[in-house]
């Protein structure tokens, strides 16, 4: 083997040219291939994981012949975490209590794309749990990230026809379960502080006030912190259940910005104890959703970049 001059051998020059080339156009992408796996995964550690192993297998292919590096990552980045997503159903069964998707905290330009924001809502990616996983493989890439149905196929090991027709079935199910009425940024905004004030003091009347006759009441906390093991229905129930964060005094609770919606967060001692999102339709809280367990709450000390 022919040595350069500088102690490099040529092999060894080509394969860092390679790598570097390679970080260059996944580090390009990196935002979008995150938001892709999240979104098929609920969970921003499991996303971490899929683009490592993406980043893994991307080094290995030979950039040469790849004319759009944005759809081979993402057809990586898809496979990688529909593996993940199948494993991570059986895991669920053994969950404690309900499960919720892992809150991160978004920057106030994920509001303006209003279809990214709705993508990555708490009440959205709770919708996407229902379906199987290519279905919500296929819904993320196709109604999120407009990629073609040919190129979906390729991700998810289908025919295009046969994708087509997952898309419609998919798109028919989350219809039927999405948000009716949904609420703009700023109605949200303005219901959510209406339940602040009321929470922050135990006024059950004028937590009724806003929520729904059958608000349904879903806590987080995977066995490591305190929540309700089943799901809570009704105003009245969900009322007094808001009421007793009047303990924590005025100013406990914390507006933020999470999955590109207006949340609350309650903060003991400094520390992120609680995210509080919610589901609003027709000017009242349907939803509310709170997650504890403090394995998903580090994403609430940072921004995290999504983007399509």
């Amino acid at each position: 083997m022919r040595v350069m001059r500088s102690g490099v051998s040529e092999r060894e020059r080509t394969m860092s040219e390679h790598v570097d080339a390679a970080t260059e156009a996944f580090v390009a992408h990196r935002n979008l291939l995150f938001t892709v796996a999240y979104e098929m995964l609920g969970s921003a550690a499991d996303a971490e994981d899929v683009l490592q192993e993406t980043w893994l297998r991307w080094t290995t292919v030979d950039l040469g012949p790849v004319r759009n590096q944005r759809a081979y990552l993402v057809r990586i980045t898809t496979r990688k975490a529909l593996d993940r997503l199948r494993a991570q159903s059986r895991r669920r069964e053994s969950y404690v209590g309900p499960w919720l998707p892992e809150p991160l905290l978004t920057a106030p330009d994920v509001a303006e794309d209003v279809e990214l924001a709705d993508s990555v809502s708490m009440a959205m990616l709770l919708v996407m749990e229902t379906l199987a996983p290519t279905e919500r493989a296929v819904f993320v890439l196709r109604e999120v990230f407009d990629v073609g149905y040919e190129e979906i196929a390729e991700a998810v090991g289908k025919s295009p026809a046969a994708v087509r027709q997952i898309a419609h079935r998919a798109r028919a199910h989350v219809a039927a379960r999405r948000p009716r009425g949904t609420a703009s940024a700023a109605e949200t905004r303005n219901v959510l502080e209406a339940f602040r004030r009321a929470a922050e003091t135990g006024d059950t009347r004028r937590l009724l006030a806003v929520l729904a006759p059958d608000v349904v009441f879903l806590g987080d906390g995977g066995g490591l912190a305190q929540a309700a093991l089943v799901p809570i229905v009704g105003s009245a129930e969900v009322a007094l259940l808001a009421a007793g964060l009047s303990r924590f005094g005025p100013s406990a609770l914390q507006p933020a910005q999470a999955n590109g919606h207006p949340t609350l967060v309650l903060r003991l001692d400094g520390r992120v104890d609680t995210v509080f999102a919610v589901r609003v339709e027709y000017g009242l809280i349907t939803g509310l959703y709170a997650v504890r367990n403090p394995e998903k709450l580090s994403r609430m000390d940072h921004e995290t970049p999504v983007s399509r």
